[in-house]
């Protein structure tokens, strides 16, 4: 089996997963410079652009919205609620649900998310020559519908 430029570069012997994850973590880098001036951590620039989408959502639809397990994202949401970027309402269909809100705060901050965000987008656009970066896209919603059931 010959091996191409690409195939040589992967560590591990080309392991999926160890590369993928080493992928993640520069790319976190780079989000997380990006968002950094905005006073924003990654996941909660995630939380606001999810909800600059659909704004009250449960809180447990929006940890899914992110790729964050439910269990755990409540410190998230707390960080946000603390910074009066959103607030939480209760459900009025069933009051043990919450809902989150957007604050006039953090519909401020819409602008300079989703500027930051299409920088980025920009950004690594560049990297990918010659309409690689749709294939590259096109790979990453492969992989995150993929199922194993």
């Amino acid at each position: 089996m010959s091996m191409n430029k690409t195939t040589k570069s992967l560590r591990f012997n080309g392991s999926v997963w160890c590369n993928l994850d080493i992928a993640l973590r520069n790319l976190d880098q780079v989000f997380g410079q990006a968002v950094q001036p905005l006073g924003l951590t990654v996941i909660e620039w995630y939380i606001l652009r999810a909800l600059y989408d659909q704004d009250g959502q449960h809180a447990s639809e929006l940890a899914r919205a992110v790729g964050r397990a439910a269990t755990s994202f409540t410190p998230n949401l707390d960080k946000l609620q603390n910074k009066g970027l959103i607030e939480r309402r209760a459900d009025p269909a069933d009051r043990r649900a919450v809902r989150i809100y957007l604050t006039e705060a953090g519909q401020n901050c819409r602008e300079a998310v989703l500027h930051s965000a299409d920088d980025i987008d920009s950004r690594l656009a560049q990297v990918f020559p010659n309409g690689e970066y749709e294939a590259f896209q096109e790979v990453l919603a492969t992989l995150q519908a993929m199922s194993f059931d």
